[in-house]
């Protein structure tokens, strides 16, 4: 009976403690600072700001290249601009006098046929058959010629003239409309360079969102590699490094970016990663962290969209499909770092068999229980991921693809 009571006080305690563990997660997982910044959160932040950046970087490539048209469409019209100016105010003046010459040729005309009419009437008239009479009425004929001659010229010449006036007016409504037209083409570029200089500050504003979003990127690998170097895990070559902090330096520092490849005039600036070592994992499929799971940032190498660096990924970011899941020990193995880093939130690295480590960092919190030096067993809780946990395999200073561990 006595035996039966402690078995079950031992039971009690087990699932009370299990229990309590359990809370302790979940309480501490509730009062980690909200300000905390997730690696899920920067990578999706950091694809929607490239994706905007390259966006940007095609409008600002098509404004220049309709800059560049009216630039040479202005140059052409521009060359006789002036010469059109100086021809339409001759045009308006020779219209002016055109029209002022017309009008005296009107006045001329009625003179000149109220003149025939009234030799016409006079010619009606019997004269005397004397030689006086005889005189005037040839003078009169001859004076009734010359003004129907004088009315036929002036005819002609307003006709001309009429036609004259309505080419010039031609001309000067093409003149006006060619003069407006540059006018309006000059508008259209100052309107299109003013759009640019908008699209370049915006481009200026999210390439620096973005160069801040990449640098924590970057600073989140290179304190994870100095912790796994300080626990003698990996190696860094101080060589490489340099020259790869150099390579970052010199596309950071470029005034070009790179962006999309089908843009023109992109700079290359060449690679910025450590060429890991790896190796193929080739021991027993195991569990996974924690399931559910999205890979959001897989293993191996990537381009920058924007800066075009080459990053060496050694680990994969894995997104849970709740809020602070669980995340589990995927071999037996012993603890050798559990604490909080001021770039990756909280690091648990577990040593197995063989060389063999595994690395879960971006933790919203390490279980309490959790410390150097524990052993422990296959899909043992280590802590809680609330958005995204960067996961990590290395053997013997060789970097492993961690989804082989369990895919």
């Amino acid at each position: 009976m006595i035996r039966l009571f402690l078995l079950f006080s031992l039971a009690y305690l087990y699932l009370d403690a299990k229990t309590s563990v359990d809370t302790k997660i979940a309480k501490t997982s509730s009062e980690i600072s909200s300000f905390a910044k997730t690696q899920e959160d920067i990578n999706k932040k950091m694809n929607e700001t490239a994706q905007a950046i390259i966006k940007q970087r095609r409008e600002i490539a098509q404004q220049q290249e309709h800059l560049k048209r009216l630039k040479e469409e202005l140059l052409e019209k521009e060359g006789s601009y002036g010469e059109n100016a100086k021809e339409l105010e001759e045009l308006k003046s020779s219209q002016q006098n055109l029209k002022k010459e017309t009008q005296e040729l009107e006045e001329e005309l009625v003179f000149t046929i109220a003149q025939s009419v009234s030799l016409s009437i006079i010619l009606e008239e019997e004269y005397s058959a004397s030689a006086e009479s005889m005189m005037e009425y040839e003078v009169l004929e001859l004076m009734l010629k010359a003004a129907k001659e004088k009315i036929k010229e002036l005819n002609e010449k307003f006709y001309n003239n009429s036609k004259n006036i309505e080419v010039l007016n031609s001309k000067v409504s093409s003149l006006e409309a060619a003069i407006k037209n540059i006018d309006d083409k000059r508008k259209e570029l100052l309107r299109t360079q003013r759009e640019n200089e908008a699209s370049l500050k915006k481009l200026e504003v999210a390439k620096a969102s973005y160069k801040k979003k990449l640098k924590e990127v970057f600073n989140k690998q290179d304190m994870l590699k100095k912790t796994l170097s300080q626990l003698n895990i990996i190696k860094i070559d101080e060589i490489k490094k340099a020259q790869e902090e150099a390579a970052r330096k010199e596309a950071f520092d470029a005034k070009d970016i790179v962006g999309d490849k089908d843009l023109p005039k992109v700079k290359n600036h060449g690679s910025s990663y450590q060429a890991a070592k790896t190796k193929k994992y080739t021991g027993k499929k195991t569990i996974p962290p924690f399931e559910p799971y999205k890979i959001t940032k897989e293993y191996g190498t990537y381009t920058d969209p924007i800066y075009g660096i080459k990053v060496f990924n050694e680990s994969i970011s894995l997104q849970p499909s709740e809020k602070n899941a669980k995340v589990k020990t995927v071999f037996n193995g012993k603890v050798i770092f559990a604490d909080r880093t001021p770039i990756l939130d909280n690091i648990v690295i577990i040593e197995h068999d063989d060389g063999l480590h595994t690395i879960y960092a971006n933790l919203s919190q390490i279980a309490p229980d959790i410390q150097k030096g524990k052993r422990i067993k296959k899909g043992y809780t280590i802590g809680r991921v609330s958005d995204e946990l960067i996961f990590e395999v290395t053997q013997k200073s060789f970097h492993i693809n961690p989804i082989g561990l369990f895919q």
